[in-house]
């Protein structure tokens, strides 16, 4: 079910060290010139709240007091969760039983490691998603490789390339380990995933052969994000389906520095651009923000304005096994031509 990143990164790698504001300036991509959209404005369903059950390959066992406790796979993990404010369902006893526990810094950009209570583990474990096989990885910032919540993203992108009955290009931005784009070849689709991390780009590949869909058409390119839909909107080319997933701050292989609330408007703007003239649709989720899900729900509307189809805002939760508590994860707004 799942997909992305080392930290949230940007499809520019994410920042490690103290931000220098005086090179952010020098760094920043120049301002895009953005006029509203004329058009009716796209018809709304909000808030819609995607959920994620527990299942054979994912399950939240329990969440509270700052932790969360999963299971993946063969392995039960023990990591920091800021939200779970509420108090565990499941005795010690239970937490007592995870194969791998996060522990130092509990931001999820700070640095920290892995302590193994049983058998020491290697950084990657087998893993599945509706049949398609990929590694799980331990990373230095508590993720793992995978991002379960994202599976109703990936489930409905999967019926719009199957259901449309033509080639299909899927554009798959700040793509980190690549699960998205894997489930979008498989349906059938040609995929272009971009990430600035040499590093997730490596483990995207990795898990294409793992997967055995090494015969199916994806490129893998490393390059910021912004510089690339900027060029490619020069270059004329287009797609059917756009995801993008930026972070709240990150930086390119060059320097280059993603601001969300600065940047995020130019992107929707350069996405719309490089849409076919006869598009399936367009999925945004941020992590990692202070906002509601209605400030990138209107942008989302402004920028598809005059296109019809529909806007889908809401959240992406995780439903916990123990309690049937509701984890939210992330904010989205997608786009839906109808």
């Amino acid at each position: 079910m799942w997909q992305k990143r080392e930290p949230p990164s940007s499809g520019a790698e994410f920042l490690k060290a103290p931000r220098d504001k005086r090179n952010d300036s020098q760094n920043a991509a120049p301002r895009r010139e953005i006029v509203r959209r004329q058009g009716a404005l796209p018809a709304e369903t909000l808030p819609l709240i995607l959920s994620v059950d527990p299942n054979s390959d994912y399950a939240l066992l329990d969440s509270g007091d700052g932790r969360k406790l999963e299971q993946y796979g063969p392995y039960r993990i023990d990591r920091p969760e800021g939200q779970a404010i509420w108090k565990r369902a499941l005795p010690e006893k239970e937490w007592a039983k995870a194969d791998a526990v996060f522990t130092g810094d509990t931001d999820e950009e700070g640095m920290g490691r892995w302590r193994f209570p049983k058998t020491p583990l290697g950084e990657t474990w087998p893993m599945r998603f509706d049949g398609t096989d990929y590694l799980g990885r331990f990373t230095s910032f508590r993720h793992v490789g995978v991002f379960p919540e994202q599976a109703p993203h990936w489930h409905h992108m999967e019926g719009l390339i199957r259901n449309a009955k033509r080639p299909v290009r899927v554009l798959n931005l700040f793509g980190y380990t690549g699960l998205a784009s894997l489930v979008a070849a498989r349906a059938g689709a040609e995929v272009t995933h971009v990430d600035a991390s040499k590093k997730a780009i490596g483990w995207a590949r990795e898990n294409q052969e793992l997967a055995r869909l090494t015969d199916k058409p994806i490129r893998w390119i490393c390059e910021d994000a912004m510089k690339f839909v900027e060029r490619e909107e020069r270059r004329g080319s287009r797609y059917d389906i756009i995801l993008f997933d930026p972070p709240a701050f990150g930086r390119g292989p060059k320097g280059e520095v993603w601001q969300l609330f600065d940047h995020l408007p130019a992107m929707a703007d350069i996405c719309r651009e490089i849409l076919t003239p006869k598009p399936l649709g367009v999925v945004l989720t941020a992590y990692s923000i202070r906002a509601s899900f209605f400030a990138i729900h209107a942008l989302m509307r402004d920028t598809f304005a005059g296109m019809g189809g529909k806007i889908e805002s809401g959240e992406l939760i995780i439903r916990e096994k123990s309690a049937g508590r509701a984890l939210s994860t992330s904010l989205f707004s997608r786009w839906v031509a109808e």
